[in-house]
Formats: C-alpha cells, structure tokens, sequence
C-alpha cells in the first residue's frame, strides 16, 4: 500500500477547506484515509496551515509521499526544511537556530509584501482619481477626428 499525505476537500459549496490527510493512494480524494494530520483554510487572510509535526514526521519516516500541493504547504510552514534538516542528521539544537533565522526571514518578507501591496493600491487608487478628472488621452483623441473610411 503506497501512502500519500495529500489534501481532503471538507467545507461548503464555494468555501473549500481542507484536511492534511494520510491515505492510500489508490482511495478517492474524500475517499477512506488513514489518518488526518492537519488543516488549510485558503480563505483566510493570511491563509492557516496547521500540522501535527510529529504525525507528519512519523508518516515521512514510514515512506509516505506527499503530493505537490502538500509539499509547497509544508515548504511555506517550514516542515520541509526541518524535515530536510532531520534527513540530514542536524541536532536539535542546530534545527532550532535555523528554524528562528528562517521565521525571522518570513516575517521581512511579509512586511515587504504588505508595503508592496499598499504602494499598488495608492497608485491605483491615483490613477483612478486622475482618470476621474481629464479623460484618457486615447479617448480624446479617437472623439476629436473620426477615423477615415476606405
């Protein structure tokens, strides 16, 4: 029996939630599974991943494979790179330090985000402003002189 961590879709119509599943990879997709091993909410803003560390590491250990999109969840939540770290023979310790570096790097590259966001809204919200105020060159232009018939 091959194992897969993947996702189990759980939720209303429109509004999907998932689980972080281990199940055979022969079952259907909401199908029978072995066990749940946490939950992604892509609703929320910003998004929730929540995992039992130690159910996924034993799952790992035991030759699970997780599917694409489980593996880019666990990528953005830092469980591949401590799992890496494991595989690799790291001690706890050094894990730890790496894993601080790593939250710290996440949470600049947020801000930096969130401060690129903001920037595009002001400039939309300027141009839009602006665009209110005069009509678009183009617009003017094509209004003025009617286009010749051939």
């Amino acid at each position: 029996m091959a194992v897969r961590l993947r996702l189990r879709r759980v939720g209303k119509k429109k509004m999907p939630f998932y689980h972080i599943v281990a199940a055979d990879s022969r079952a259907a997709r909401n199908g029978k599974f072995l066990e749940v091993i946490g939950r992604y909410d892509p609703l929320k803003n910003p998004m929730l991943i929540a995992t039992k560390d130690d159910r996924v590491f034993h799952w790992l250990r035991n030759g699970a494979l997780p599917t694409d999109t489980v593996r880019s969840l666990l990528q953005r939540s830092g469980l591949w790179m401590k799992w890496s770290m494991k595989k690799k023979g790291m001690d706890e310790a050094a894990i730890a330090t790496e894993m601080e570096k790593w939250q710290m790097a996440q949470a600049e590259k947020r801000q930096r985000d969130e401060a690129r966001k903001a920037r595009r809204g002001e400039a939309r919200r300027k141009a839009k402003k602006s665009g209110e105020t005069e009509p678009a060159p183009a617009a003017a232009a094509e209004t003025a002189a009617p286009a010749p018939q051939a």
